[in-house]
């Protein structure tokens, strides 16, 4: 789908080519981690030569080349910026995870991403995630239950949504509930929830909420979590920190396809 919108009826600027052949390679311009690499490589599967040079997950420098081919000069021109798409934005994605990874190393807690994904490619951005070393979070509404402040609102509060939820999931359904202060937090984890979400909670009482419930449910931060401040909110005791900031807004990692 992607290469149909960029080629549309066929690219007006290499029709002049023939058969004549190139050898081109990718390389990265940055540090980083790299993803996207096999997504790029099916696109260019006809080329009469390929080869993978790096793997997604790897760190990679500037001028470290991650894929190479030889194959017709126009193919290759109409598929470059297509592919390019896909690794630099995969690699900004697996990038910018392994900075928050590093960031609270040794503290206990990981970091996973959310929902704020672009339309299409959630499946392709958590995998970059997985890529820079953090985990994810439910793929979309049908794997997990997110009680919201909304969904708490319409129902009258914690207790007779999970009341609710409960008659109408499966038994190996994990529910999480979004909760603002430690009276909430204490609802939800006395009603069942398996998951308590602190949204926006100040760091005393995330530290708080570790004291008294970090042994009966998992605490999961939430809310503006920058790399600025991701240590701190880790060393609260937190289990998880949940960052939509790895897929809507990670910076694409520059990287050029070149022809030799």
């Amino acid at each position: 789908m992607a290469l149909k919108e960029d080629l549309g009826t066929g690219d007006l600027s290499g029709s002049f080519f023939g058969n004549e052949e190139c050898e081109w390679y990718i390389e990265a311009q940055a540090e980083g981690i790299v993803c996207g690499i096999a997504l790029a490589a099916s696109l260019f599967q006809d080329d009469a030569s390929l080869s993978i040079l790096a793997t997604d997950g790897d760190l990679v420098q500037n001028k470290t080349k991650v894929l190479a081919g030889r194959g017709k000069v126009g193919s290759v021109l109409a598929r470059e910026r297509t592919a390019l798409n896909f690794v630099m934005h995969l690699s900004g994605v697996a990038t910018l995870t392994s900075q928050f990874v590093r960031e609270i190393q040794g503290t206990g807690a990981h970091v996973t991403d959310t929902r704020k994904t672009l339309p299409g490619l959630r499946a392709l951005q958590k995998y970059g995630v997985r890529c820079g070393g953090g985990k994810n979070h439910r793929m979309g509404l049908y794997d997990a239950v997110m009680l919201k402040d909304n969904h708490i609102r319409a129902a009258g509060g914690i207790l007779p949504a999970l009341e609710r939820i409960r008659q109408t999931i499966g038994h190996l359904v994990k529910v999480e509930v979004e909760c603002e202060t430690l009276d909430m937090v204490q609802e939800a984890v006395e009603g069942g929830s398996d998951v308590v979400m602190l949204d926006n909670m100040p760091l005393d009482q995330m530290a708080e909420a570790v004291e008294q419930f970090g042994n009966r449910v998992v605490l999961e931060a939430s809310g503006g979590i920058s790399l600025s401040c991701a240590r701190e909110i880790a060393l609260t005791g937190v289990h998880l920190l949940s960052v939509g900031a790895l897929t809507h807004s990670a910076p694409a990692l520059a990287f050029h396809l070149e022809l030799q």
